[in-house]
């Protein structure tokens, strides 16, 4: 037997998902269009959505997503740590240095989860809820070149050195295949420079994580 369902919670929950999948906003045709509606059921779903800060339009009339799905993503940031943690112990401890998750927030790159080596003497200082600027360091970086290269191509992983603190060079690597997640798996480690090696386990983590959270 089916479950008994809301037809206006779907297509509420429908429009996000088509929003959230732009980076340029859907007018209302394009959304009647798409959600297979008329438009004045598309104008209710997005006054409801625009009251609770889910859904904005600009000046142009598009609708894009709204800042309070941000607040509502900060919620998920302990189940995402939770199911990510073993991939970065795994890369942490291989590698013998500091692995982080970082998510974007708005234009910044948040570290939501860090794990550090058990085993090294020592390793860089990073800690969870560091922000930076996405076009500074390897986490944010990856994130940018995945946004430039589209979901379809293979990961690639990013290195850099200096950009965040003296002395650190990082590498990170983009989720890729996670709906609603925008973000990177990395290290950071005290060198002159990150081996093409240590990007590839990068890489492989990177996908370990995408995979639990798909």
């Amino acid at each position: 037997m089916t479950a008994e369902t809301s037809q206006t919670l779907d297509r509420g929950l429908r429009v996000l998902k088509l929003l959230a999948d732009t980076d340029h906003g859907l007018t209302v045709t394009e959304l009647s269009q798409k959600l297979e509606v008329n438009r004045t059921v598309v104008y209710r779903l997005l006054a409801t959505l625009e009251q609770h800060a889910l859904v904005r339009r600009d000046l142009g009339g598009r609708a894009r997503v709204g800042l309070g799905v941000l607040r509502l993503g900060r919620q998920v940031h302990p189940l995402v740590r939770e199911a990510a943690l073993p991939a970065l112990r795994g890369l942490a401890e291989d590698v013998g240095a500091t692995a982080h998750l970082t998510l974007v927030d708005g234009n910044e790159a948040l570290a939501v989860l860090v794990v550090e080596p058990s085993w090294t003497d020592y390793h860089v200082a990073y800690r969870t809820g560091f922000r930076h600027p996405l076009d500074r360091g390897a986490a944010g970086r990856a994130i940018l070149a995945a946004r430039e290269e589209g979901p379809d191509l293979d990961p690639e992983f990013v290195l850099t050195h200096g950009e965040l603190e003296a002395g650190a060079s990082g590498a990170a690597a983009p989720l890729r295949g996670v709906g609603g997640i925008e973000g990177s798996v990395g290290v950071v480690m005290l060198t002159d420079n990150v081996s093409e090696e240590v990007g590839r386990r990068v890489v492989k983590a990177a996908r370990e994580v995408a995979e639990a959270l798909s």
